[in-house]
């Protein structure tokens, strides 16, 4: 099959050139990003209403949403969580499901619902395609010495955050700091009273005054004319001299029974940047945008922006993603180039020969630069899986070459001319390069069936990798056998330097050694078959006690954290422990800047959190890791009095879908909430205890203070008052009621009511509020009404439209997932949990244990294509077992190496695993090949043929072992930014190369003959 390429060299190499400059381009036009785009279509569904109670929020706005959305083709997941004003719905779809037809369900149940949802909603339910676990990736902060927080957040919504939203594969602009403009009326409820009027009557006359109607044109013989009027009123000027009345023939002003002034429309909201009041502007990708896309965008657009706001509005970038991902996949591309320096000087050592390097120096990076040409057709990027792929691809592709080289070498090396030694060598061995790609591919192709996230996440190295192999094997066959014929000459003894005489000396002692060994191994088969079963028994063992994670935590340099305090705090009080958190952090010499708010938005869902996002500095100007910095900051924090602050690594894969105060999550679900309390209580109790576990909390907040108003329902029916008037009149006055809306050129503002703040007191606010009874006097609430204090639930959560608990949980120090995940069913099982609540590990955790249950069958049966492609290749049933025996000492070597590293088996480390049963194949493949044919042509026996072969493919076995090896190095070695991500990897092939070396070189032949025995006596009649 390379004949027509040897002879025509010309068309050969242009082919190569064309295979090259499409590598090129292509590469130019790559996407980058951390990793493969891969996530949940999500979808985020807001609605809010001031004021309202956790309960109020999930019987009237969240059941009403949830019955509609339970019937949408395609969901995976919908979880729910009602707050004080707050609705938050997220809705996770199958994989499957295209994230723009997920929309449109999510838009027709929204409008399915519209006619339960309650009538004074200020806004209906609002949707983004975002999911809300994702971090921002870039964070900005707006400031300013002289400008009001209300004008600053003015210009932030509509200035900015309107435009950047625009951008593709923007999900979600959020403005956190809650300083958006409004007019607010604090109205004193006993001067009303003393007028005989009510704070329904201010609403009305408010929401009367302010109106913005069409009103018509006149269209005259020859002029035409618009009707417009002072309708409005546009600030606190016009509405406090609004008369509400008039007592004694003359007019009750607004501004005399209130205080009207421009503020804020949410006095519980606050944002800082570092410990400044600022405007933060967070922006969320939707699932499966580029993160590196989206801010670079971003960035693009900003001083465009920027130019539009007053000069002393400062805009400064708090947090940006992607400044790790470049580095990290900077990195990756580093060590990719180290890798094939290393490559190429072990090839020099071994050849001893410029030209002879020369070759397969070619053959290596026009498989990988040509590899860029098939990554762009498929949509894929350059992310730190395909990097890593293509870093370990250094060792594979360099096989093909250096055994083609070193066939054709041993012909010329006996005298045979270049070309025909070129012809007849790459003859022999194309079968066996052949075999060497088709195995090598095989193994990769449970990869690329593995389901759920984590197969679509490994499709992408799997298919780069088995790209690039697949062209090595093409330029192995073509452009490597046309050098070969044309640069490689006999180099006589004599002429051979000191290098080469010292290396070739050294060489062949290493070859008479083994030849020494390997005669002693043959004459003790039965110690040696001995020695294979117990590398078997033993990698068993080790393969069932090591500690098992999933994906290694990584130093993105992003510290998200969850400040909680207790349930009963007041906004003020929450702000100044906030305030204390971020001082106390700031002073770490490792974090560089943090931006931070409090109050219910949308993201935060109670008063008594907060949220933090701390950027550290540069790994290069720190002296910890991420987690390392987390431990400090949680020590040092301790003394921050009234609040604690949960933090955990930003990470580049994110496989939840509600935010969580540590990385992994359980969830327990009920019908009956009782039940569900006292059982959540029972799990952290007990959880708590376990050495394996650490951070165990839940998000049940049942703590929160209450005041239950008790009508007396016969008092207020003789009055004419209904619990409609009542809940108007609380509502008005402690509800921050939107009772108007001003309407401008570029956004929309409200009018909020609420009493002076001296009237909102616990002990007589209701003394002080009044309604007017059927005889027009008005009545106090205190007459008709008892408060009794009792304790309620900051948050109602559901699942599926189940109450839920979420417990989050840390492994222990020093402890795996594994090992926590068990500690976590032993505590469970011991309670004997009742059926009716219903228990599962959430997001990554539950990833975790379907990928745990997955690794045995996905290794099975990648064993089991390689051999039935064997089979194929060989026409045999046992040589295939042949080969196959080389991977438990491969597997061995590599789980031995995670050992005393420290490392878990994680799914980087398992595809290194099943790598490895590419690699050592192939050496085994090249001892089989030429034992057979030996058998087969020359008519040797069995013994002398597969000793014969072991010597003569000792160098090219050895060559590519150590290419492989040494192709891993920078993974396993490298530092920097994503280094815990390659580290695995590189880790788990060098010891499973170290090991299955040592012993396969002898094994293999031993086996080789028990097969070939068992064969001879089964064909004995």
């Amino acid at each position: 099959m390379s004949e027509p390429f040897i002879l025509r060299p010309v068309a050969t190499s242009l082919l190569m050139l064309a295979l090259l400059l499409a590598g090129v381009l292509s590469y130019r036009l790559l996407p980058v990003s951390a990793l493969p785009e891969v996530n949940y279509p999500t979808i985020q569904v807001l609605t809010f209403q001031p004021g309202a109670s956790p309960e109020v929020m999930a019987s009237g706005v969240t059941a009403p949403l949830e019955r509609q959305f339970g019937q949408m083709p395609g969901l995976n997941q919908m979880t729910s969580s009602s707050s004080n004003g707050a609705s938050v719905i997220t809705l996770q779809f199958t994989l499957q499901m295209s994230l723009d037809i997920a929309e449109q369900q999510v838009q027709a149940a929204i409008n399915a619902a519209a006619n339960l949802l309650p009538s004074d909603l200020p806004n209906p339910p609002i949707y983004n395609k975002v999911n809300p676990a994702d971090t921002p990736v870039i964070t900005l902060a707006l400031t300013s010495d002289t400008v009001p927080l209300t004008r600053v957040e003015d210009l932030t919504d509509t200035r900015l955050a309107q435009k950047l939203s625009q951008l593709p594969g923007v999900g979600l602009v959020s403005i956190s700091g809650g300083q958006r403009p409004a007019v607010r009326i604090q109205a004193n409820g006993p001067a009303l009273a003393a007028h005989g009027l009510t704070l329904e009557d201010v609403r009305t006359a408010v929401a009367a005054a302010n109106v913005n109607l069409p009103k018509g044109s006149f269209d005259g013989p020859r002029q035409a004319y618009t009707l417009n009027a002072n309708d409005q009123r546009l600030s606190s000027g016009d509405y406090a001299p609004l008369i509400i009345a008039y007592r004694d023939g003359a007019p009750l002003r607004l501004s005399d029974v209130a205080h009207v002034f421009d503020g804020a429309e949410n006095v519980r909201q606050a944002a800082w940047a570092g410990t400044t009041p600022a405007v933060i502007l967070n922006v969320q990708r939707q699932p499966g945008a580029n993160v590196i896309a989206v801010v670079d965008s971003v960035r693009k657009l900003l001083p465009q922006l920027q130019a539009t706001l007053p000069a002393q509005v400062k805009v400064t970038v708090l947090s940006d993603r992607t400044t790790t991902i470049r580095a990290s996949v900077s990195d990756v591309q580093r060590d990719l180039m180290f890798s094939i320096a290393l490559v190429v000087g072990v090839i020099f050592v071994f050849l001893r020969n410029a030209p002879a390097t020369f070759i397969p120096s070619v053959a290596v990076p026009l498989s990988l630069v040509g590899t860029f040409a098939a990554m762009s057709l498929l949509g894929f990027s350059l992310n730190n899986l395909t990097l890593m792929a293509l870093t370990i691809a250094t060792g594979f592709v360099v096989d093909d070459a250096i055994v083609m080289i070193e066939n054709i070498s041993r012909y010329i090396e006996g005298g045979t001319r270049p070309l025909d030694a070129a012809l007849k060598g790459s003859k022999q061995i194309g079968f066996t390069i052949l075999s060497l790609t088709v195995s090598l591919i095989a193994v990769l192709i449970p990869l690329l069936f593995m389901g759920d996230v984590v197969g679509r996440l490994f499709r992408e190295f799997a298919i780069t990798l088995a790209v690039t192999i697949l062209l090595s094997a093409v330029v192995s066959l073509t452009l490597t056998p046309m050098l070969c014929s044309r640069l490689l000459r006999r180099h006589p003894t004599e002429e051979d330097s000191r290098f080469e005489r010292v290396v070739g000396g050294a060489f062949r002692g290493l070859v008479q050694r083994y030849d020494t060994a390997l005669t002693w191994v043959l004459r003790h088969r039965a110690l040696t078959l001995l020695m294979a079963a117990a590398t078997l028994a033993l990698t068993a063992l080790l393969l069932v006690t090591i500690p098992k994670g999933f994906f290694p935590v990584q130093d993105t340099g992003v510290l998200q954290g969850i400040s909680q305090a207790p349930p009963s705090i007041s906004f003020p009080a929450m702000a100044e422990r906030q305030q204390a958190l971020a001082r106390a952090v700031l002073e770490d010499p490792a974090v560089e800047g943090l931006s931070s708010f409090i109050g219910v938005d949308g993201t935060n869902l109670t008063q008594n959190s907060g949220r933090m996002l701390i950027t550290l500095k540069p790994l290069s100007r720190r002296d910890a890791s991420a987690t390392e910095v987390i431990r400090r900051l949680q020590a040092s924090l301790v003394g921050v009095p009234g609040i604690s602050l949960s933090l955990s690594p930003v990470q580049d894969l994110t496989l939840d879908s509600r935010v969580s105060r540590t990385q992994y999550q359980y969830s327990l679900s009920s019908p009956d909430a009782a039940e569900l309390d006292t059982w959540t209580g029972r799990l952290v109790e007990h959880l708590r205890t376990r050495p394996e576990l650490t951070d165990v909390a839940s998000d049940l907040q049942n703590g929160g203070l209450r005041l239950d108003v008790t009508l007396d329902r016969d008092t207020a029916s003789r009055l004419g008052i209904t619990p409609q008037d009542i809940d108007d009149a609380l509502y008005d006055a402690f509800g921050q009621r939107q009772v108007s809306t001003i309407f401008t050129q570029l956004n929309q503002y409200r009018v909020v009511l609420e009493v002076l703040p001296a009237l909102q007191r616990v002990d007589t606010a209701l003394d002080n509020l009044y309604l007017r009874s059927s005889a027009g006097g008005p009545v106090p609430l205190g007459t008709l009404a008892t408060v009794s204090r009792s304790q309620g639930p900051l948050t109602i959560n559901r699942q599926g439209q189940f109450p839920v608990a979420i417990v989050s949980f840390n492994p222990g120090p020093d402890m795996s997932l594994s090992q926590a995940v068990a500690a976590f069913d032993g505590v469970r099982d011991r309670l004997r949990i009742p059926a009716s609540v219903q228990t599962a590990f959430e997001g990554t955790a539950r990833t975790f244990q379907d990928s745990l249950a997955h690794e045995g069958f996905l290794v099975l049966a990648a064993v089991v294509v390689v051999y039935i492609v064997l089979g194929v290749l060989y026409e045999s049933y046992i040589h295939p077992l042949t080969i196959l025996s080389t991977l438990p000492s491969a597997c061995l070597g590599a789980l031995l190496a995670l050992r005393l590293c420290g490392m878990e088996l994680g799914m980087i480390a398992l595809i290194g695993i099943i790598l490895l049963i590419g690699i050592v194949m192939k050496n085994a493949i090249m001892m089989i090949d030429f034992a057979l044919e030996a058998e087969r042509v020359e008519k040797k026996p069995a013994l002398d043929a597969i000793h014969e072969a072991c010597l003569l493919r000792f160098r090219p076995i050895l060559m590519t072992t150590m290419a492989s090896m040494l192709g891993a190095v920078p993974l396993a070695l490298g530092g920097g930014i994503g280094s815990e991500l390659r580290q695995p990897l590189g880790i788990a092939i060098i010891g499973g190369l170290m090991v299955s070396q040592l012993l396969t070189l002898f094994t293999t032949p031993v086996i080789y003959l028990g097969f070939d025995a068992l064969a001879h006596r089964r064909r004995r009649p």
